[in-house]
């Protein structure tokens, strides 16, 4: 790899970089890297992720041992693999790979206590470890990553060319924003920011959708508000495609998952006496949706029946 090959203008010298994670996130920043210039080669343990990648043009290695060897000292390697052990294992299997100087980037949704404990540990060999809370989902190719780095401010401005890069521009959506674990802490309350504002906007349409004699275009409505409402943001474009592209939302399930850091988010806010109640009723409706027939709805009918003689709905 030449690491002085081309660059995208303003987004600063080009670097090399492992990325190990090809799924729809670690591939599509890995392609984003590579039109910006970087010299970027892919790992992941399954076949057709790396056979994805490779199509795409990009270079990609069939074990972490060939991706470390495919680096000039000192490495940059960054992470996209699920939180909790796949992030430990994949660092055991590295750490006795790399050399002091090195440094390791967890761009995953991995819990910040989890992110303080593996940069104690690295630090010991010389390892830089940074924790960079990563948004933008399947968009960030086109459109960028929201980028909220963690970790020792030395390594961190070693890899702002490729925060850059990643980044929707050079100088925005990319910041270092403090010491280790606050890029993982500082996403976990995005995400529980996040559940909040999706929670509202579900509730207010399930309102409207109520009244189709007063509303009837949903969707219309909903592109309304992009422009000049107070309301109007990128989930609300999301939301006003998804209703324009399937106005009844038919084949979709009420059942919707959570990722696990609304609920670190809710848990650390009890830990710290901040009262949270909008995303904790959010991640609460969330586990609410996946429940067909519910217990506790059923038991509310009965008690309702047995105080107030109100009729009960036959199952």
């Amino acid at each position: 790899m030449d690491p002085r090959r081309g660059r995208r203008a303003g987004r600063g010298q080009a670097m090399q970089l492992g990325m190990i994670g090809l799924g729809r996130m670690g591939a599509n920043m890995a392609q984003r890297l590579h039109q910006g210039g970087h010299a970027v080669a892919g790992y992941d343990p399954s076949p057709e992720a790396r056979m994805r990648l490779e199509a795409a043009g990009m270079e990609v290695v069939d074990s972490l041992q060939a991706l470390v060897a495919r680096l000039e000292a000192p490495r940059a390697l960054w992470m996209m693999v699920p939180a909790g052990d796949p992030v430990d294992e994949a660092i055991a299997t590295l750490r006795p790979l790399l050399a002091p100087g090195d440094v390791l980037v967890d761009g995953g949704n991995s819990w910040y206590r989890d992110s303080q404990r593996r940069h104690a540990a690295l630090a010991g060999a010389g390892i830089a470890f940074l924790d960079v809370g990563t948004s933008g989902g399947v968009w960030g190719l086109q459109e960028g990553y929201s980028l909220m780095v963690g970790g020792d401010a030395e390594p961190a401005a070693r890899l702002a060319p490729v925060f850059a890069s990643l980044a929707p521009a050079a100088d925005r959506g990319w910041a270092h924003v403090g010491p280790s674990g606050a890029g993982h802490f500082a996403k976990m309350v995005h995400n529980g920011i996040e559940y909040g504002l999706m929670q509202a906007y579900a509730e207010g349409f399930a309102i409207l959708e109520r009244r189709r004699d007063l509303v009837p275009d949903l969707a219309g409505l909903a592109e309304l508000w992009r422009h000049g409402s107070v309301v109007r943001s990128w989930l609300l474009d999301l939301t006003a495609g998804a209703l324009r592209d399937n106005p009844g939302l038919e084949g979709i399930a009420a059942w919707v998952p959570d990722s696990g850091e609304g609920r670190w988010t809710v848990a650390e806010a009890i830990e710290l006496d901040v009262p949270a109640p909008v995303i904790t009723q959010a991640l609460l409706e969330r586990l609410r949706s996946r429940q067909d027939n519910a217990y506790a709805d059923r038991l509310l009918a009965a008690m309702r029946a047995a105080f107030g003689g109100h009729g009960v709905k036959p199952a």
